[in-house]
């Protein structure tokens, strides 16, 4: 599992933090942002301006993340787990020592499954409501 390992004293227990199991629906609705970051390191790791041109095309040029965007959604997802560097590079020809690179950790995923299971389910009600995308 991809969550630091630290521990807390309890009385006469200790409860390490990996043990504890995050829910993944405290986190949701993921700002949009964050679930397309998601989406674009469920196939590999990426550095961010990867992960730009990732969203870009994904979305036909529809959403276009500033730096500044993708930058303060990396820093926050570090900080709740659902990402993190990885460790692995590619070769020197094709990189740049510069660039740092991010992977969806096992959290990342949970949460992002929730988040399509949450989403799912609210446009079964919207049709349910009479509302249609694509349709007048």
């Amino acid at each position: 599992m991809d969550i630091p390992i630290a521990a807390i004293s309890t009385s006469d227990t200790i409860i390490r933090m990996a043990d504890l199991k995050p829910d993944p629906d405290a986190l949701l609705p993921l700002p949009a942002a964050t679930l397309h970051i998601l989406m674009a390191l469920t196939e590999e790791d990426r550095h961010g301006y990867a992960i730009i041109q990732d969203v870009a095309a994904r979305t036909g040029g529809e959403l276009k993340l500033s730096a500044g965007t993708l930058y303060r959604s990396i820093q926050r997802m570090l900080e709740q787990g659902l990402i993190r560097e990885s460790r692995e590079r590619p070769g020197p020809e094709f990189d740049d020592e510069r660039r740092r690179y991010y992977r969806i950790t096992d959290f990342g995923r949970r949460v992002g499954n929730a988040e399509a299971a949450r989403l799912s389910q609210l446009v079964k009600l919207a049709r349910s409501r009479g509302f249609a995308p694509g349709r007048a």
